[in-house]
């Protein structure tokens, strides 16, 4: 079992001078759910290397068992460091792709086009594709064979607008992953704000926040088992 996870390459946080980057707890989580599965882990991004970390997902109040144990473990951390270029992956070579979210995939992920091959090519390949919190949002250009956008009349979910409203973060990002998924003709679902909260549509798997990560990832498992 060989399962891709794509985080972004992008740290800045709109114009507002502040850094973002992918989530901690949302790659911990599922690296280790994966990696204790006895999965084979390739992580990948688009610039290649050491992603930014979003320095909120740093703070005391945001860690989790998952989060320690990675600051604990010399040999994920040296994973994370070295992530390989997207622009090498081909869906062929693995069996599933995860995507962690943070605030950076909107601005990277969201309008890249090996991102959104690499996408369309796992689904018609018949191997799951799966996204937590913001990552959803890069499904936003991608387009099913009928060239209609991918989540159309699919069930789907993501960061809600209330979760970014308490993130104070509404007029920041470039756009906002709820009113968007509605717009494009998804059928978006959403439990309580900050509670996990996962979506299945055959082989797409949507997870709202970061609280969905680990299960986000067990339900990934549970389809490729």
């Amino acid at each position: 079992m060989k399962i891709l996870m794509v985080v972004t390459s992008h740290d800045q946080l709109g114009d507002t001078g502040e850094k973002t980057g992918f989530w901690l707890e949302e790659f911990a989580a599922p690296y280790y759910t994966f990696l204790d599965a006895g999965a084979e882990i390739v992580v990948a991004s688009p610039k290649g290397g050491q992603p930014p970390l979003d320095p909120k997902s740093d703070l005391p109040d945001f860690q989790t068992p998952a989060t320690e144990r990675f600051k604990q473990d010399e040999q994920a951390q040296q994973v994370l460091a070295n992530t390989v270029n997207l622009s090498g992956m081909q869906s062929d070579d693995f069996d599933a792709v995860f995507y962690p979210g943070g605030h950076g995939p909107l601005w990277d992920l969201a309008e890249s086009e090996k991102s959104i091959e690499l996408i369309r090519s796992f689904e018609q390949s018949g191997k799951p594709v799966s996204f937590v919190c913001h990552a959803p949002g890069v499904l936003k250009n991608v387009k099913n064979s009928a060239g209609e956008p991918f989540i159309k009349g699919r069930k789907v979910t993501g960061f809600t607008n209330t979760e970014e409203e308490a993130v104070e973060l509404t007029e920041v990002v470039p756009f906002l992953i709820e009113d968007e998924f509605i717009r494009l003709g998804g059928l978006y679902e959403k439990g309580a704000d900050w509670m996990p909260y996962v979506v299945e549509d055959g082989l797409l798997i949507t997870g709202q926040n970061p609280a969905s990560s680990e299960a986000v990832a067990q339900t990934l498992l549970n389809k490729l088992n």
